[in-house]
């Protein structure tokens, strides 16, 4: 799932070397993803209305449910 956060923002972001994506257990088959970019990367990602980042939550739950998961997602 990191590495899939990981390649899924970094096609959005100008500076993906500056992307960063922790993942932290918090339970059992449970994990919550840490996402830090580039001050200017940032807005890029939340998107217009937080559309951006609500497709990549969207796009990511449904991984999660094929993986047997619980994921949450933190920009910051």
């Amino acid at each position: 799932m990191k590495d899939f956060l990981k390649y899924l923002l970094s096609l959005i972001v100008n500076q993906p070397e500056d992307l960063t994506v922790d993942e932290i257990p918090t339970g059992e088959n449970a994990f919550q993803y840490n996402i830090t970019a580039a001050p200017d990367d940032i807005g890029k990602i939340i998107g217009k209305d937080g559309k951006i980042i609500q497709a990549v939550r969207q796009t990511a739950k449904i991984l999660a449910v094929k993986l047997g998961v619980r994921i949450r997602i933190q920009l910051g």
